[in-house]
């Protein structure tokens, strides 16, 4: 019965429960995969943080298994109900632009790289030169063109990412994961989880990989492997140390080619009319692309009308003046006060609050700047300037506007992004303590409910983390303590953890610098832990729990320190260190337990004392008490069904109904997986759903 066993066998199971921790039901399959590894390995077994350490845990399952074989089909049954994560998606490149020219001489090159035999060295090019001489065209263009070879996806990463903020390898492979059809919700926490998932899939398929805009080698090398059918194009503006790739100059466009393309983006009476200047435009235009399709307004404007040539080395900034120099003044003005704070995508909304002018009026002037090439178009009423583009407008700010206008600008931005945050966090969780309350006399930001708050916070994560880094930069200390308490409910509902993570360490730094030992620093260090704990960075996310621990103790905010307490607890669980999780519940229990009825939390003391009870009874269950784990389960499940909340009541009942199945106890189990079910079918939670659909085929093919 041992035969079809090994430790590679057991590895690969892990492995997957491993990498699916990403949603509630990975993390009940991963709690339950470590009752289990107790069970059978006859001890407390610590859950593994890499690769190696997972292969020590496999062993001693697998070592497990050899002295008890009665407990080879309880494994093989587990096994059987876990599933890698899918990838299901067929992305493709955008549609090439009909103004293509030249660049036959990188073309080839591309071919013969993408031809080259596979001989275990991977098939990387590397694109660079100056901005705007057409990288990112030339790279979908070719894309396009080689469609064909490659029949399982052609994928597109920017690496220039949405907060202001070098985006790290961990977040490129989550990226192209999601472009390969995982859901977020599945997309392994960790760097290892994800770089060994897209290895895996990538093995046996033909894929085109371009990731543009690239830093470093250090961003882009983790999604390069050895894989035979995988082709991955890098955009860069200069050679990358380090990178084993064909590197390939993109150069500026010879003036007859620059003629070509402006002859493809404009009629043939616009050229005639323009034939005296056309010299000298071209030649301003030193052969960049983006540079000449900027000039293509500019070609109706008649020579009284045009803006005096100012000098310019730059082709992008260049364009930019000549195009600015046309602007009305209001657009003008509005181009030079948002590029102020670089945000990674501008709206109406946003561009208002900058510039203090109607939000009509700030929409209206965005489409002008975006006809003028002088913004760039993302969708969805978004924005972003150019690198070079907004150089030149940061510095005409400075020059036209001078210091306390940019500054009063900067300032209503960063004070706009803060009234957003905390309006939409204190309607998207309305019932949290950790949420600040707004200043006095300031009218929050409506919303309709608390979906549409959520959402809200999840467009502008990567605005609020770059303004985290202004105020930090501004020396507000206040304001990016508050901003950063405000991100509580992204966290807890919608995660977002890779992008909010910046923001965080600069809220925890700034908090323990300017308000150490306070209910402020112990509620960021507290979520600073949740987030790196979802992150899989359980060592730093100890760290950060014993410190919410620590201020909110020297604070004397009871809550705040139990609520501290018994998340170390559930890092524990986590861990599979339920002993010490059991510890810290009680101790949690403990300090509630100091709370009178007429302290701050009272109101709120019974609901944490039942979640507690929750938790009490899964670490119960971890140490295979499973009698007093459901003693604990049904003191919990009283108090959620008396208050009808739907979710957590189904959560109860899905460890309710785990502890009967440890025991094989089918019929137990049925009724309060169906109750489960019954209650969350309205809430729409599809992967809670799914992981009680599995329980329940369980129980069924038992019962017949």
């Amino acid at each position: 019965m041992l035969e079809p066993m090994s430790v590679a066998a057991v590895a690969g199971v892990l492995g997957a429960v491993w990498s699916g921790m990403a949603n509630e039901a990975g993390k009940w399959t991963w709690q339950s995969a470590g009752a289990l590894v107790r069970r059978i390995a006859g001890r407390e077994v610590v859950a593994p943080r890499n690769p190696e350490e997972l292969d020590v845990v496999a062993r001693a399952v697998y070592e497990g298994l050899r002295r008890n074989p009665q407990l080879v089909g309880v494994w093989a049954e587990f096994a059987g109900r876990v599933r890698a994560p899918g990838l299901v998606g067929r992305p493709c490149l955008p549609p090439s632009i009909r103004s293509f020219t030249d660049r036959r001489d990188a073309m080839k090159r591309l071919d013969e790289e993408a031809r080259r035999n596979a001989d275990g060295r991977p098939r990387v090019a590397l694109l660079y030169g100056p901005e705007g001489m057409g990288i990112t065209t030339l790279a979908k263009h070719w894309g396009v063109r080689a469609a064909a070879r490659f029949p399982d996806g052609q994928i597109y990463v920017d690496l220039r990412g949405g907060t202001g903020t070098v985006l790290d390898a961990r977040w490129v492979l989550g990226e192209v994961l999601r472009q390969l059809g995982l859901p977020g919700e599945e997309v392994p926490p960790s760097f290892v989880g994800r770089q060994e998932l897209f290895r895996r899939y990538a093995a046996d398929r033909r894929l085109l990989v371009i990731l543009d805009h690239a830093w470093s080698a250090a961003q882009v090398e983790p999604v390069i492997g050895s894989a035979p059918g995988v082709f991955t194009i890098v955009g860069a503006r200069r050679r990358l140390t380090g990178l084993d790739a064909l590197s390939i100059q993109v150069k500026p466009l010879t003036y007859r080619d620059s003629e070509r393309l402006l002859a493809a983006l404009v009629d043939r009476s616009a050229i005639a009319a323009a034939r005296a200047t056309m010299p000298a435009l071209l030649a301003r235009c030193a052969g960049s692309p983006y540079a000449i399709k900027a000039v293509v307004p500019r070609l109706s404007v008649s020579a009284r009308e045009a803006p005096t040539v100012t000098p310019e080395a730059d082709p992008v900034r260049a364009a930019a003046e000549d195009s600015y120099r046309l602007l009305a003044p209001g657009a003008a003005r509005l181009y030079r006060l948002a590029a102020l704070c670089d945000l990674p995508a501008l709206d109406a909304v946003g561009a208002a609050q900058t510039a203090a002018i109607q939000q009509t009026e700030a929409g209206r002037w965005l489409e002008e700047l975006a006809d003028a090439m002088l913004l760039e178009r993302l969708g969805d009423g978004h924005y972003r300037y150019r690198e070079g583009v907004r150089a030149h407008a940061e510095a005409a700010a400075a020059r036209e506007d001078g210091i306390v206008a940019c500054s009063a600008a900067m300032n209503r931005t960063v004070q706009g992004y803060l009234l957003l945050a905390l309006s939409a966090a204190r309607a998207a969780l309305p019932e949290s303590w950790r949420i600040p309350e707004l200043p006095a006399g300031v009218v929050a930001v409506p919303y309709s409910d608390r979906g549409e708050a959520l959402d809200s916070l999840a467009t502008e994560a990567g605005n609020l983390v770059r303004v985290a880094v202004l105020a930090d930069e501004f020396g507000d200390g206040d304001t990016v303590v508050r901003l950063g308490r405000a991100l509580w409910p992204l966290q807890l509902k919608a995660g977002h953890h890779d992008v909010l993570l910046p923001a965080l360490r600069i809220a925890v730094r700034v908090a323990d610098e300017r308000f150490p030992r306070t209910r402020e620093a112990g509620a960021l260090h507290a979520q600073l832990a949740h987030t790196l704990t979802e992150l899989r960075l359980w060592d730093e996310a100890e760290c950060q729990a014993l410190a919410a621990a620590r201020d909110e103790r020297a604070a004397g905010h009871l809550r705040g320190h139990a609520s501290a307490v018994e998340f170390l607890g559930l890092l524990r669980l986590r861990e599979w260190r339920c002993r010490e999780a059991y510890d810290c519940f009680e101790e949690s229990y403990g300090i509630y337990g100091g709370i009178g009825p007429e302290d701050e939390g009272a109101r709120d003391l019974p609901r944490a004392l039942a979640l507690l009870e929750r938790h009490r009874g899964r670490a119960l269950r971890g140490l295979q008490r499973r009698e007093e784990a459901r003693e604990r389960l049904e003191r919990a499940l009283v108090f959620f069904r008396e208050t009808d909340e739907a979710y957590n009541t189904a959560r109860i009942l899905t460890d309710l109904a785990e502890t009967w199945l440890d025991g094989e106890e089918f019929a137990e189990a049925l009724p309060l997986i169906d109750e489960a079910i019954e209650a969350l079918t309205p809430e729409k939670a599809e992967y809670h759903l799914a992981y009680l659909r599995v329980l329940r085929e369980r129980c069924g093919v038992r019962l017949v």
